[in-house]
């Protein structure tokens, strides 16, 4: 046949024999052996791989020393327009803004550029690595990048060991969510000479206000 290679078959022929032996008839079985050891303390854990990623993280006991961190964050934020997730505790604390401050909530649309802050709830914490697990139902989709200072609310109970809880969650709660995300930290870069950069391409400050479980 015009543009046959009989060497060519001859050493198909022979790779193909030498492994016709070799050829598993079935799939191996999948190892049920964790990959990463048990976090046996996973908000010690969470508060460990937070400090690393320059997470801001306050622990609060009950909702007055939430509200009262909330004051603090907000006197430690420039003039300027906040934004905030419509829900009934946010509106607690919203009820504290400087009056001469724009709040914007997230029923009425989502946060605008000259924003300073936001603030949202999370659906949980992976403690494996410090991150929150934050979605579109959290405020919106600009809501955890827009502003340069995200700050977020939950309570321990949402501390979760590793990202494979996290995605557990995901696929049961947030499937009507048109995003998901795990958030380690404030955005930063290292491309340019190995200078790391915080704020390259979102918050530069990310702020954790975590509750004590009831």
């Amino acid at each position: 046949m015009a543009g046959s290679n009989p060497q060519r078959e001859r050493i198909l022929a022979r790779v193909r024999a030498a492994t016709a032996d070799n050829v598993p008839t079935t799939a191996p079985a999948a190892s049920k052996a964790p990959i990463f050891a048990e976090i046996p303390d996973p908000l010690e854990r969470f508060l460990r791989e937070c400090a690393a990623n320059l997470t801001e993280v306050i622990c609060t006991r009950d909702s007055m020393e939430s509200a009262a961190a909330c004051d603090r964050v907000l006197q430690s934020l420039p003039p300027g327009e906040l934004f905030f997730q419509d829900t009934p505790v946010f509106r607690s604390w919203a009820s504290h803004v400087d009056s001469a401050r724009t709040v914007r909530w997230s029923s009425g649309g989502p946060p605008s550029e000259s924003t300073q802050a936001t603030f949202t709830l999370a659906h949980g914490f992976v403690a494996q690595t410090g991150s929150i697990l934050s979605s579109s139902l959290c405020g919106g989709r600009g809501a955890s990048i827009v502003a340069p200072c995200h700050v977020v609310f939950g309570t321990t109970e949402q501390v979760v060991a590793d990202i494979d809880a996290a995605l557990q969650i995901a696929n049961h709660d947030l499937l009507s969510a048109s995003y998901v995300g795990l958030i380690s930290g404030s955005s930063r870069t290292a491309d340019i000479e190995k200078i790391l950069v915080q704020g390259a391409h979102g918050p530069l400050r990310v702020v954790v206000i975590l509750q004590a479980a009831s």
